[in-house]
């Protein structure tokens, strides 16, 4: 997913509901999202499918690696041997 273009990726609502069709497009083939604001301030992102599930997928990476550390910080590790042995 790249940056967001702020004089381009921000538009309101009403304007998204005029041109949805095009900003879908744009917000697939650009690879940025779209901000969406309601009343001058941001009321959703729209992002690609693409990305959201790159999103899900980097989340969920994130996740397992912090779950590692913590079982390491708490001792809820075996050694090599031990499951060498186990194994």
């Amino acid at each position: 997913m790249k940056h967001i273009n702020i004089s381009e990726d921000i538009i309101s609502l009403s304007e998204f509901k005029n041109k949805a069709s095009k900003m879908l497009h744009n917000v697939q083939t650009s690879h940025r999202p779209l901000v969406i604001t309601q009343n001058g301030k941001a009321a959703a992102v729209l992002i690609s499918p693409s990305d959201f599930d790159h999103l899900t997928e980097q989340t969920r990476f994130m996740e397992a690696v912090q779950k590692g550390l913590d079982d390491v910080h708490h001792g809820r590790i075996i050694s090599d041997d031990d499951l060498d042995n186990e194994i």
